[in-house]
């Protein structure tokens, strides 16, 4: 299983995936928490979460090891680099700093060297194009929503209808593994995105597995 996080000192997203599909996503708020060190000493709470559902047998009170553990974790590499309206150094050096202290933890509890790719890659790699003039986080999550939503068996889009509300609407009443709540203005709210990059970093992450099994595997 492939353990995808998508790094934030305001909100961190998790998901895994399993034989190509989404078995979990969550998020932790870490904006009450001042400071990285703060911030990761609650984020390592729910890291530690991660170890004990994933790596140890819940069939026998968590002794022994999982059958089927997470063995491959992807973390959404951070931009270094500047942008016209990005992020100041500043920022960038403290979510660096964030990012190197999140792969620690997740290194020292689950002894996994994670691999880290850039959210362009990623949603190249997942098969998301983001039209020019539209914003990536968007586009990625009506995409986790359509996706989902589309491989439940049955889903169509009535001629004249918009696919992203039958979509949701879909995925909302038959499947409880992705969901998002609205604002009063409807608007995803806070932390909707984060899960939605974390499941891309996810399903790339179990492509790039994929694609080095097939590279290696006997002819």
């Amino acid at each position: 299983m492939i353990l995808g996080i998508d790094v934030s000192t305001s909100i961190t997203g998790f998901a895994v995936v399993g034989d190509g599909q989404l078995l979990h996503h969550s998020m932790i708020d870490l904006r009450k928490h001042k400071g990285v060190f703060a911030k990761a000493g609650a984020l390592r709470e729910h890291i530690t979460d991660f170890f004990e559902n994933y790596q140890l047998d819940q069939d026998h009170d968590g002794w022994g090891k999982s059958k089927f553990p997470i063995e491959h974790i992807y973390i959404e590499q951070p931009f270094t680099f500047f942008n016209s309206g990005g992020s100041s150094a500043k920022t960038m050096a403290i979510l660096q700093r964030f990012n190197d202290i999140v792969s620690w933890l997740v290194y020292e509890l689950f002894e996994i060297e994670p691999e880290y790719i850039l959210a362009t890659q990623a949603r190249k790699t997942a098969g998301i194009r983001v039209p020019r003039g539209q914003k990536a986080k968007e586009v990625v999550l009506k995409y986790i929503l359509a996706t989902q939503a589309r491989k439940t068996a049955g889903i169509r889009v009535p001629r004249g209808q918009k696919a992203k509300e039958v979509v949701l609407k879909h995925l909302l009443d038959t499947e409880p593994a992705f969901h998002i709540e609205y604002t009063k203005h409807g608007n995803p709210v806070a932390g909707s995105y984060d899960k939605a990059d974390a499941i891309v970093v996810a399903k790339a992450g179990y492509i790039v597995e994929q694609q080095k099994e097939d590279t290696i595997a006997p002819i």
